[in-house]
């Protein structure tokens, strides 16, 4: 099982993994931990992440980012709207109301929402993991805003299934900082004792984050948060972009706020502009060569003016920071440190504004870009079954009040069920009085900042009055579950039904007399055939004691103040819990049949795009193939070609080239092929020819060496030495005719390659050489290197040898024995030397 971490920035993403060494944040195929939040279509294939990036300004109106701001929000929201204005693509009103992008895509115009566009970079993201993992990515934690409603978080849900993913949970960001933070944390204080208080400051591309929680051991507790969207990086690159292009104005004469491309590349160099200055109090210069109208423009800016112009938004993260601090009911000195992470925190004027509120000089313990996505492949790890780690508890909070609000007839009303701040996940049971199928709404309270209000409709039916008429208690379940999304849970009645069954219940007394005469006539019957089965045992032919039965039982005399009591059937009431149906309507939550439809059309982008990279590699290969051959063919293979071959197949390879950017611009896979396979057809033979030459005289200097050898062993068997002694005449005839018959071959050959042009083609090839060598040795071989027989003794020392083995063989079997007998070894007793004394061994005899 796979235990990943994804941390879906407005800007960027991250993937974090657990493994068996501890969590690691994996690299994408351009070797970077951070992978653009951007996804470009093309006219047949997607590209995501830096590929999409890299063709922003050339694909600008098909080039998709900061949808996540978009994700679960209706085209009328104000935020959507101000999102909009920033956006070099056409964002239009879907026909829910929803927010969509329409697009030429696979030759049609198409239509696609933030939650699709989402899918596509979750797609990306899973390939990447499943590259890294070498196994196929599953289940998954992904990081959220804290600020996120409960519409938004089912958007991010239906984005993951749509990409084929598994959602453990959706944690808040600053949630995930603080796990990451705790769990390595071995410090912490007990469970009994006051805990250590820690904010958490999470300054992004868009907006700031801040939250308060409490640390024990194997424990995280968040307590409050609070949150801004307008106040991150971005509007610091915003606020530097247009002062220089007010600047480029009046100095130039260029308006970039008429150029969406040139203002997009103005921005990109105020960001450059603001990391340096982050570093450096002297003033810095901006340099951008055609910036528009081929014309080059240069300005300049200092620390202390950009922490001006950025003035309003460092308020606004002052009033964050007041808010946390207020929320949470802490005073300076309760809070043990401030732990920062985002890129933006790396300003230096949020880092003074944090000192001054919190009290505390913020701290850089995690890293700054990586710690969410790492806190999510821990949680994710904490979730796995296949994983083992430390216990360490999470209890969440629910940034917004919801209240649940009903109406029947003749019955309205509304109550906050989970307040701000409540723990998460928590259920609660309430207890309604209905005799009809009635609906409840969840709702956000009134004072959450949120534009819509509306969670869901939840109808809960199969609810009828008792018999009498009366209204049934109805208990519903509420819970916010892991995610952080509102849900009823269930609901169900208590139906009472009459069931009969005996108890036991206490006599009067002159029934219970009746009753002891009855009993006691009974026993004296039983008493009677007992004594007649006793005389009819002794005369039993066995002569067996027939007598010998049980006595019967007999009743233990009763206590004064104890009553007789008897078995009497009665009706009892019994309670039977049954679960009625609950239909929810979700607002922003996909239904079924289109959250189907949206997995299929994903899974066929999949494979269009695979098809894509495959033409696409096959085309790259041909023109690959066309650029090599051509320089070789004109440089170190211009030996091994003649002159009017070299013309022709320079010609064939420039019509190719032409080809490919004109008619092959745009064909199918198994046309590159085709085409690669000619041109080699004509290449690939010059070049074996070099690899010939080059190789043939050492094969062939090979084979004449085999044969030399061959040829020595055989003039040595001639002579009679010892050494071939043993080899059969018949075969070292075979090997002398295999020897003449190569050497034939070799001869031969290496006549018809003397003096061979570099150009022709050679009669008999490296391979044909080494065949030849390799066959000829494996049937000399085994006849030269045949083992000499081992040569048997005469009888007479045969004998002498086997009575010496036994000899040396007897005193060890002697040992054995003595050490395999009974479970103790015995003792011999010693050699007696000069008349019975044990001999001792540093005693020197005469």
């Amino acid at each position: 099982m796979s235990v990943v971490g994804f941390d879906f920035g407005y800007d960027t993403c991250y993937i974090a993994v657990a493994r068996a060494g501890g969590i690691e944040t994996i690299a994408n195929d351009y070797s970077m931990r951070d992978s653009p939040s951007m996804v470009a279509l093309g006219d047949k294939s997607r590209t995501m992440c830096v590929g999409a990036k890299s063709q922003l300004l050339t694909n600008l109106k098909k080039t998709f980012f900061g949808f996540k701001s978009l994700l679960g929000r209706k085209f009328d929201d104000p935020i959507v709207q101000d999102e909009i204005a920033r956006l070099p693509y056409q964002v239009k009103k879907g026909r829910d109301g929803e927010v969509a992008v329409e697009v030429d895509f696979l030759g049609k115009k198409q239509t696609f929402t933030p939650v699709q566009l989402t899918a596509m970079l979750f797609t990306k993201l899973k390939d990447t993991a499943d590259a890294a993992l070498q196994t196929k990515v599953k289940d998954v934690v992904i990081s959220v805003p804290v600020s996120y409603t409960d519409r938004q978080r089912h958007a991010m849900l239906d984005a993951a299934a749509i990409a084929g993913l598994n959602v453990l949970k959706l944690m808040n960001d600053t949630t995930a900082t603080a796990l990451a933070y705790g769990i390595y944390k071995q410090d912490l204080p007990a469970p009994e004792e006051k805990p250590r208080n820690v904010v958490f400051v999470d300054c992004g591309h868009t907006g700031i984050q801040a939250s308060a929680c409490s640390f024990n051991k194997g424990k995280l507790v968040m307590q409050s948060c609070a949150y801004d969207r307008s106040c991150g990086g971005r509007a610091f690159n915003e606020v530097l972009a247009k002062k220089f292009a007010e600047d480029f104005k009046a100095k130039y004469k260029v308006d970039a706020f008429t150029n969406i491309k040139a203002m997009l590349k103005l921005i990109s160099e105020s960001e450059k502009l603001k990391k340096q200055m982050s570093a450096n109090t002297n003033k810095m210069p901006l340099n951008i060569e055609c910036f528009m109208e081929d014309k080059d423009v240069s300005g300049s800016v200092d620390r202390a003016e950009f922490e001006e112009l950025i003035a309003p938004y460092t308020k606004q993260i002052e009033n964050v920071l007041n808010d946390v601090l207020v929320s949470s009911k802490w005073k300076l000195e309760d809070i043990y440190s401030v732990e920062v992470v985002g890129g933006s925190t790396r300003v230096p004027i949020i880092k003074s504004l944090i000192e001054k509120v919190l009290g505390k000089t913020p701290n850089t313990t995690l890293n700054s870009d990586e710690a969410v996505s790492r806190g999510c492949a821990l949680q994710c790890a904490i979730l796995s079954p296949t994983f083992k780690v430390r216990e360490f508890s999470v209890t969440d909070i629910q940034p917004f009040p919801i209240k649940l609000r009903w109406q029947t007839e003749g019955d309205a009303g509304e109550m906050v069920v989970f307040p701000q701040f409540h723990a998460v996940p928590f259920s609660k049971m309430l207890t309604f009085y209905r005799r009809d199928s009635f609906s409840v709404v969840g709702e956000y309270d009134g004072t959450a900042p949120v534009p819509d209000q509306h969670i869901g409709v939840f109808e809960i039916g199969e609810v009828r009055p008792k018999e009498d008429g009366s209204n049934q208690k109805v208990k519903v379940k509420v819970r916010v579950n892991l995610n952080g999304v509102f849900t009823v849970a269930s609901a169900s009645l208590i139906e009472k039904h009459e069931v009969e069954e005996e108890v036991e219940v206490p006599m009067d007394v002159d029934q219970s007399k009746e009753d002891d005469k009855k009993k006691e006539d009974a026993e004296g019957k039983e008493e009677a055939d007992a004594a007649a089965a006793s005389a009819a045992g002794e005369n039993a032919a066995d002569g067996e004691d027939a007598s010998k039965s049980e006595p019967s039982p007999k009743e233990e005399p009763m206590d004064a103040g104890e009553a007789p009591k008897k078995m009497e059937k009665r009706i009892k009431t019994v309670n039977k819990t049954i679960d009625l149906p609950i239909t929810p309507v979700i607002a922003g939550c996909l239904s079924r049949d289109k959250l189907e439809s949206a997995v299929e059309l994903e899974k066929s982008f999949v494979s269009q795009d695979k098809q894509e990279s495959e033409r696409i590699n096959s085309k790259n290969a041909v023109e690959e193939y066309i650029y090599e051959i051509r320089s070789k063919i004109n440089e170190e293979l211009e030996a091994f070609v003649t002159e009017e071959e070299r013309s022709k197949f320079s010609m064939q390879l420039e019509d190719a080239e032409n080809w490919l950017y004109e008619d092959g611009e745009d064909v199918d896979k198994p046309v590159y092929l085709a085409k690669l396979t000619d041109l080699k057809g004509k290449g690939d033979p010059i070049k074996r020819r070099k690899v010939e030459y080059e190789t043939r005289p050492r094969a062939l200097e090979a084979l004449g060496r085999s044969l030399q050898l061959a040829m020595k062993a055989l003039d040595s068997y001639k002579a009679g030495e010892e050494k071939y002694s043993h080899i059969d005449k018949t075969e070292m005839e075979k090997v002398e005719r295999l020897v003449g018959e190569k050497r034939e071959w070799l001869d031969k050959n290496t006549q018809l390659l003397h003096g061979l042009s570099k150009t022709a083609e050679p009669p008999v090839g490296t391979q044909s050489i080494r065949n030849e060598m390799t066959g000829f040795e494996a049937l000399v071989n085994p006849i030269l290197n045949k083992a000499k027989p081992r040569v048997e003794p005469p009888p007479k020392e045969k004998a002498e040898e086997k009575k010496d083995e036994e000899n040396a063989a007897a005193p060890a079997a002697a040992a054995g024995e003595s050490t395999q007998k009974g479970d103790q070894p015995t003792v011999d007793p010693a050699p007696e030397v000069n008349g019975g004394a044990a001999a001792d061994p540093n005693m020197e005899l005469d």
